[in-house]
């Protein structure tokens, strides 16, 4: 169990209330921010580039401020304390190493500004080097070390003035993909073992959904959702999230009916009814769009059978040895992709054979409609109509 699951839901170490970021005094960059960060969780902020997520670590970090409301850190607005009075750690994309100091040197920096005896900063120094294993190396400079050496160095000049918050912005961005998922695994282990806070920013939604307790998925300068990696991935609350967050299958129509215990029939444009759960949707005779992920979806001959059945054409089959990726047209959409799981004798589907494909009603989710390619289209956020977790389903 993670720090941020031992302590209670309302040990809130930072609050953004009402924080509003504006550059040109016209378009703003973060809306209406309301937002609280507990205590000794891992909280990541997810989202595209513009989306405002970084605005937000900056105004937390001391180096933006609010153009409205309040950031409260332990009870105590700071938009007017300057950000080395903040005592919060902070870890940039790009290391920002002193290039003429040594690895010693860069990590007791901060111990420096604060004043602390020069005895005690090498001390301290070496303990946080020896966090991040790189104890040997405190005599090299930044030039001599790797990128991932260079990320670490980073990493423990955060941490060596013991900050009960550390903020980091795209930290791993730079480095290759096996450095990335290690350095992925040894950040959230740090954090498990020291229970700091940590507010985490990236684009990258797999990174987001390998280290978070939580995550906050920006779009437009709002969060669009904020939960567990599993309540994002299995229950989406709007289009942009499902979208953004792991493989997805979308489907368009119009609510025909709305049904007991949150779910809806809807009618595709291809004139089938699917049974889905109404997660946002605004009633019948509203257009809806489907979210469907591809490993919820079965070929029906070679899985159970459930309320809802497709009939499509297979376009393409890719072997990745656990499982074979189908891409298929179903209901008007040329990219249909299913994922059927290897099982011994199982016949892979044809080029261009048709085929049924089935899938559960609580796995299709009925949310606010997209452009087409998967683009929420403008509306209330927050409108609609919402299921309630844990409703029984229809098969």
């Amino acid at each position: 169990m993670t720090e941020a699951a031992a302590h209670p839901a309302d040990d809130v170490l930072v609050r953004f209330a009402g924080v509003q970021k504006t550059y040109d005094g016209e378009t703003l960059i973060v809306k209406d921010l309301n937002l609280d960060i507990r205590r000794g969780e891992f909280l990541t902020l997810l989202g595209p580039s513009g989306s405002g997520k970084t605005t937000t670590l900056m105004m937390l970090a001391g180096f933006e401020v609010p153009t409205e409301g309040e950031i409260i850190l332990e009870g105590n607005a700071i938009a007017r304390v300057p950000p080395h009075k903040r005592g919060i750690g902070v870890v940039f994309q790009n290391y920002a190493l002193f290039p003429h100091m040594t690895v010693e040197q860069n990590v007791a920096f901060p111990l420096m500004v604060r004043g602390v005896p020069a005895g005690e900063r090498s001390r301290l120094a070496h303990q946080a080097l020896d966090m991040v294993r790189l104890e040997s190396l405190w005599r090299r400079r930044p030039g001599q070390l790797s990128g991932g050496q260079q990320q670490r160095v980073a990493l423990a000049r955060a941490l060596v003035f013991e900050p009960k918050l550390v903020l980091m912005d795209e930290p791993l961005g730079a480095l290759d993909k096996q450095l990335r998922e290690q350095m992925q695994l040894e950040i959230k282990h740090l954090h498990e073992r020291l229970g700091i806070t940590v507010v985490y920013v990236t684009h990258d939604q797999s990174e987001a959904l390998t280290m978070s307790d939580r995550i906050a998925v920006f779009s437009d300068g709002r969060i669009q959702q904020l939960d567990t990696p599993h309540g994002l991935y299995a229950v989406p609350q709007n289009s942009f999230v499902a979208n953004f967050i792991g493989e997805n299958n979308t489907l368009s129509g119009i609510v025909e009916e709305m049904l007991p215990h949150g779910f809806c029939r809807v009618r595709l444009k291809d004139g089938h009814f699917v049974t889905a759960r109404a997660v946002k949707v605004e009633g019948v005779g509203s257009p809806t769009s489907l979210s469907l992920r591809p490993e919820k979806v079965h070929v029906e001959d070679y899985g159970p059978r459930h309320v809802n059945r497709l009939m499509g054409t297979v376009k393409e089959t890719i072997y990745l040895g656990d499982h074979t990726r189908v891409r298929m047209t179903v209901a008007g959409n040329p990219e249909f992709i299913v994922k059927l799981r290897f099982r011994p004798n199982r016949p892979t589907p044809e080029l261009n054979e048709h085929v049924a494909v089935a899938f559960a009603a609580e796995d299709c989710l009925a949310l606010d409609p997209t452009d087409g390619d998967g683009t929420e289209q403008p509306g209330n956020p927050a409108g609609g109509v919402f299921s309630t977790p844990g409703a029984s389903v229809p098969s």
